[in-house]
């Protein structure tokens, strides 16, 4: 099992992480929410629950990731875009079947 992120995304999360004076990385988890069933959820972490979580480290960026969650987001890419006026995280996950017209919720 494994997640990653790309260069971009690494990049605006250190700065995230730098501007918030605190922090060891980020927390991706999905929770149920939206029209196709689930959606992504990105938190700052500050302590890791040896018990609960599972943490992965991609492009210097520790990543962390609860067991639950897991399930539903391996083998996911973190990526940051920009396009016109928009930027944000986008996430490339294998296991993801279908999705909502405006983006915003999964299934899987």
């Amino acid at each position: 099992m494994a997640l990653s992120i790309t260069e971009q995304a690494a990049a605006r999360v250190k700065d995230f992480l730098a501007n918030r004076g605190k922090g060891i990385g980020v927390r991706l988890g999905v929770k149920t929410s939206g029209c196709s069933g689930m959606a992504y959820v990105i938190e700052f972490v500050d302590d890791i629950n040896e018990l609960e979580d599972e943490v992965f480290e991609s492009n210097g960026v520790k990543i962390v990731v609860d067991k639950k969650s897991l399930v539903y987001l391996d083998g996911t890419e973190m990526d940051f875009t920009k396009e016109g006026l928009n930027e944000g995280f986008k996430f490339t996950n294998p296991n993801e079947k279908d999705s909502c017209g405006c983006g915003e919720s999964f299934t899987v």
